[in-house]
């Protein structure tokens, strides 16, 4: 039973939400501000929060920024905003998944449990292949450590940089669709986020010192998908 802090202002969508993703399993605590919400996260240590942006003490997105400076914790905004800018600007901000109002409890809670499953599979322990260090040019990964370093110099990488970048590492000089890249790293098989990989594609380019447009790792290939090599080999 995954617990679920639920901070939502209007009181008809917050009943509701509590009712459906009760029904579906899950425990739910409920608070209505900013501060309830603060409070609800050192008291409950809930597993998952789903965070609407219009709270009426303080902005959601900067108790974003407030729960990304003290926890891990995976975070589904829901938010009537739906233009590209501040989806980017949430995702930047740390939020882990996004849902645009109106949606279904249904919808909420499938979401809540990709964002567990993504946050056990980076947390849990891993066998095979995925405990030896993965080496690319002067990109150096360390899976059980979750470290990744160029030419020496450590990359600071949130989770989901990690795990894409790692997908791709692990299949180096293969072309990895979007389609399969959502389903390994954001457990989305049915597709149509395309742009949530695009967006972790581009802050995984500034951090490798690259650009879409001059690439050194990460090579785009135009309706297929995305490829990692080494730039001066050209293979893993």
């Amino acid at each position: 039973m995954p617990r679920i802090l639920l901070v939502e202002d209007d009181p008809a969508i917050r009943a509701a939400l509590t009712r459906g993703l009760t029904d579906q399993g899950a425990s739910v605590t409920a608070v209505d501000t900013a501060v309830g919400a603060m409070k609800a996260l050192a008291v409950e240590q809930p597993e998952a929060i789903m965070l609407d942006l219009g709270l009426p003490d303080l902005d959601g997105s900067h108790v974003l920024t407030m729960l990304r400076a003290t926890s891990d914790v995976p975070v589904v905004i829901a938010t009537a905003r739906d233009d590209d800018a501040e989806i980017v600007r949430l995702l930047d901000a740390g939020a882990d998944d996004y849902l645009v109002k109106p949606f279904s409890a249904a919808q909420a809670m499938a979401r809540i449990r990709a964002v567990l499953r993504r946050a056990a599979a980076a947390s849990g322990s891993t066998t095979d292949a995925a405990d030896r260090r993965v080496v690319v040019g002067d990109l150096v990964l360390d899976p059980p450590a979750r470290t990744a370093s160029l030419a020496g110099v450590d990359l600071m990488l949130n989770r989901k940089e990690f795990d894409l970048l790692l997908a791709l590492a692990a299949r180096a000089g293969q072309v990895v669709s979007k389609r399969e890249l959502l389903s390994e790293v954001w457990q989305m098989p049915w597709g149509g986020a395309d742009r949530t990989v695009d967006v972790h594609l581009s802050w995984l380019r500034r951090k490798l010192g690259e650009t879409a447009a001059e690439p050194r790792y990460l090579h785009s290939v135009r309706g297929v998908g995305v490829k990692l090599v080494d730039p001066v080999g050209g293979e893993a």
